[in-house]
């Protein structure tokens, strides 16, 4: 007869790995926290914000937000549809496609810069159809649907595997058409999945550095500008755009954390 040990715990209900987890995962919050809290307080709060009517702050903002807000509803417009067929497809590829769709996101971001770059450069199809992309807002729209959108597809995808097919064939059968029935059922079903995947992609987008910098160096968004500035003038004069940033990426995370604390809510 097999005889199974079991770790006796101490009488306070605590273990030796309960008791190390925290403290080796919490090395790696000072990794993430410090940094940050190192750039807000580096310099005094009032000379931070007496730099944020600059106009290359503001610039760099405005079109930070305008191409970000546009990339995200083009990533969400076709990647929802592109989410929702491979999580209810089944077909061969369907590993191959997905693949394809988080290529993105492995590929370093200047490299993507360069794909793009050749792809629809002058020397690619924008020149052939007389089409100038590089170094207008269309470009860096490009750019950052390009490394953000599959935050929407695989996030989007997860969330609609989740949902009961069961409550999507029953609506057919009350001949609802498909379309009807995504509208009606899976997608208020999947929303949070859908909207944490677009919000994701908007901070991504925004802080996008690497493709943007290949593809479009103007017009000049928030993190373009940051490199920028800390070229031509020092560390010390980038912190007020890179505060400017800071602050977008924590909104967006704020968000996040929101939908999925949401999300844990039963079901009344």
């Amino acid at each position: 007869m097999s005889r199974v040990s079991t770790a006796r715990e101490p009488a306070d209900g605590t273990s030796v790995w309960g008791a190390t987890a925290p403290l080796l995962g919490g090395l790696l919050l000072v990794l993430y926290a410090a940094p940050v809290a190192w750039l807000v307080l580096a310099q005094p709060p009032a000379a931070v914000f007496a730099s944020l009517d600059a106009p290359f702050v503001v610039g760099a903002a405005r079109n930070t937000l305008l191409s970000a807000a546009v990339s995200t509803a083009l990533a969400t417009l076709l990647g929802v549809p592109l989410a929702y067929w491979l999580a209810r497809a089944d077909f061969r590829g369907r590993t191959l496609v997905t693949a394809v769709v988080a290529f993105p996101l492995v590929l370093p971001p200047v490299v993507s810069g360069m794909v793009l770059l050749s792809a629809v450069g002058p020397e690619g199809l924008g020149g052939l159809l007389g089409v100038r992309v590089t170094g207008t807002i269309a470009g860096v729209v490009l750019a950052q649907t390009f490394v953000a959108s599959p935050f929407v597809v695989l996030t989007a995808r997860s969330a609609f595997e989740r949902v009961d097919t069961d409550a999507e064939e029953a609506a057919r059968t009350l001949g609802a058409t498909e379309w009807r029935t995504f509208r009606r059922v899976t997608l208020p079903l999947a929303w949070r999945g859908v909207l944490a995947g677009s919000t994701l992609a908007f901070a991504r987008a925004a802080g996008e550095f690497g493709a943007t910098l290949m593809l479009a160096y103007y017009p000049r968004t928030l993190p373009v500008q940051i490199w920028a500035t800390f070229q031509g003038r020092g560390l010390d004069a980038a912190f007020p755009v890179a505060v400017v940033l800071v602050a977008v990426a924590s909104l967006a995370l704020v968000c996040i954390n929101l939908l999925g604390e949401s999300s844990l809510v039963a079901p009344e």
